[in-house]
C-alpha cells in the first residue's frame, strides 16, 4: 500500500492517491488531472476508482474527466446533491481496493451530502486512515453555513453528532485525511501540520474539545465570507466538473498597443506582489498577487468576465490562467508580453498608490483614515484603534457605504499587506485620491507591540 497527497496551491485543497498493488484510487481530484494519472502511473497502478467526499465549492473537480482517461468509476453518496456517479455507496456500504477495505461514512453538517471514508487495511482490523473530505481538518472542522447560513447553528449539531457516531469508534492510530489545509476558505482555524491521527484529534480539536451545545454555538457563530464563484462551483461539480479549455501557452501575449487597444473597458488583474502595484500600474486594475488568484480573481470578476493579465513576467502567465481556471474562470483574453516593464518602457500612463509602514501610520495616526479588509472575525480578534471594516470581497458592492472621505489619506491594512493591495485598487477605482497599504499588516503591527483594539 501506498499514498501520495497532492496539494493545489491558492485554494489549500489537497486530494490523495491511494494504491495497493496494481490497483489505485484518487479521491477529490481537480480539474486539471495530469498529476494525478503521472501519480498512479509513479506507483505502477492502474486507476479503478475516483471518490468524492462532497461537491466541493472552492474549485473545480475533475472526476469527470479523470475517470474517462484512466476508465475509472466514479464513487460518491447516495444523496442527490452528488448528482452524478458510478457507483452510489449508501452509509455503511464497502468497496475493495486491492486489499484494502474502504468502508463509506455519512458525515453530513459542513454540506448535507459530505461522505468520510475509513481505510482498512486488514477487513476485521481497525482503520488505518479516514478521508474525512471538510467534515474534520486537523484542529477544526469544516464551516458549517454553505447550505443555509440561518442553519449554520444546526448544521454544527449535525457536524458534531456525525464525527462522534461515525468518526470516533474508530482507531486513535487511524490517520486523518482532510480534504483541505490551512488558507482553505472552507473553514478557518486550521493547524499548521503535516500529518494528523484520529487520536491527537481527540487531544486538540474543538469538535472533540467542546460539548455539543458549545461547539455548535461556536461553530454556528463563525462570519465568514462566501466567494461568489462557490453557486458556480455548485452547479458544476453537481455535473462531474468542467472539460479543461486551458493548456500551457494558449492564453495570448500581446505587445503593449494590441494590450492597451484589447482591455479598454475589461477586467485587468495585476499579479505582482503589492508593494510592485504600488510603485506602477495600468489605471482602474486590480492588484490580485500570484497565489490569491485562485479565490480573489473569483470575487472581481465571474465565469463570463473577459479578462487581461498583467505579470511581473512572462512566466507567471500560465501560472495565472491554470489558478482561474481551476475556479472555473476560462475567459482570459490575453497577457502583456514582457509583464508591466514593457509598458512601463513605452512611456504610456502610469498610476501610482502608496506605502506605508506600521510604525509610521502609529506616529501619523491622526492624519489617516484605516481601513481593515480582513474578515470579520479576524477584525475582532484585534484591528488597530478606530479602524473601519470591511471584507476586501465585499468593497465593490460596500465601498460606498463606508464612512471614509475620499479627499483624506486612507491606509488599508490586512494581515500582511495582500488583501490590502486588491483593497487599495478598490478605493482607487473609487476615486479615493491618496491609499496607501499598510506593509506588513496586523502581523507586523502586533509584533511592534502597537496598541490593538479588540
Amino acid at each position: 500500500m501506498k499514498m501520495l497527497r497532492i496539494e493545489t496551491p491558492g485554494v489549500a485543497h489537497y486530494a490523495y492517491v491511494i494504491t495497493d498493488g496494481a490497483e489505485a484510487m484518487v479521491v477529490d481530484p481537480r480539474r486539471d488531472v495530469e498529476e494525478y494519472l503521472n501519480a498512479a502511473r509513479s506507483l505502477g497502478a492502474r486507476i479503478r476508482c475516483v471518490v468524492e467526499t462532497h461537491r466541493q465549492e472552492d474549485f473545480v473537480m475533475g472526476s469527470a474527466r479523470l475517470a474517462r482517461e484512466s476508465g475509472a468509476s466514479i464513487v460518491n453518496g447516495d444523496h442527490e446533491l452528488f448528482g452524478h456517479g458510478d457507483v452510489r455507496l449508501p452509509d455503511g456500504a464497502r468497496f475493495q481496493l486491492g486489499g484494502l477495505t474502504v468502508r463509506a461514512l455519512h458525515t453530513p453538517g459542513h454540506t448535507p451530502e459530505s461522505m468520510s471514508y475509513a481505510v482498512h487495511t486488514d477487513d476485521s482490523g481497525p482503520a488505518w486512515a479516514v478521508l474525512t473530505g471538510d467534515a474534520v481538518f486537523f484542529g477544526t472542522t469544516g464551516r458549517t453555513d454553505l447550505a443555509d447560513a440561518e442553519r449554520a447553528g444546526e448544521n454544527a449539531a449535525l457536524l458534531y453528532d456525525s464525527v462522534h457516531d461515525k468518526l470516533a469508534p474508530l482507531a486513535d492510530t487511524a490517520l486523518v485525511l482532510p480534504a483541505h489545509g490551512p488558507g482553505s476558505v472552507c473553514g478557518s482555524g486550521m493547524a499548521d501540520r503535516p500529518y494528523s491521527t484520529l487520536g491527537e484529534e481527540r487531544r486538540y480539536n474543538e469538535v472533540f474539545t467542546l460539548d455539543r451545545g458549545e461547539f455548535a454555538r461556536r461553530k454556528g457563530a463563525e462570519r465568514l465570507p462566501r466567494p461568489p464563484y462557490f453557486r458556480h462551483m455548485e452547479r458544476v461539480n453537481l455535473g462531474g466538473g468542467l472539460e479543461p479549455v486551458l493548456r500551457p501557452g494558449s492564453v495570448p501575449l500581446l505587445d503593449v498597443s494590441t494590450f492597451a487597444t484589447g482591455c479598454g473597458d475589461k477586467l485587468v488583474y495585476d499579479s505582482r506582489e503589492p508593494e510592485g502595484f504600488a510603485g506602477g500600474h495600468l489605471a482602474s486594475s486590480y492588484s490580485i498577487w500570484l497565489g490569491g488568484m485562485p479565490v480573489f480573481g473569483g470575487w472581481i470578476g465571474d465565469e463570463h468576465s473577459p479578462i487581461y493579465l498583467v505579470t511581473d513576467r512572462d512566466a507567471d502567465v500560465d501560472t495565472a490562467a491554470l489558478h482561474l481556471s481551476r475556479i472555473g474562470i476560462d475567459n482570459v483574453q490575453g497577457a502583456l508580453a514582457g509583464g508591466f516593464g514593457a509598458w512601463r518602457k513605452s512611456g504610456r500612463a502610469i498610476e501610482t498608490s502608496g506605502v506605508i509602514t506600521p510604525r509610521e501610520l502609529h506616529e501619523q495616526r491622526e492624519a489617516f483614515q484605516v481601513l481593515d479588509v480582513r474578515d470579520a472575525d479576524e477584525f475582532a480578534s484585534g484591528h488597530i484603534p478606530g479602524a473601519v471594516h470591511t471584507y476586501v470581497g465585499h468593497l465593490p458592492e460596500r465601498g460606498a457605504e463606508l464612512p471614509l472621505v475620499r479627499r483624506r489619506p486612507v491606509a488599508v491594512t490586512c494581515s500582511v499587506g495582500h488583501r490590502a493591495g486588491l483593497g487599495v485598487s478598490l478605493l482607487l477605482r473609487a476615486g479615493f485620491d491618496d491609499v496607501r497599504n499598510v506593509l506588513g499588516g496586523m502581523t507586523a503591527w502586533q509584533a511592534l507591540d502597537l496598541p490593538v483594539e479588540r
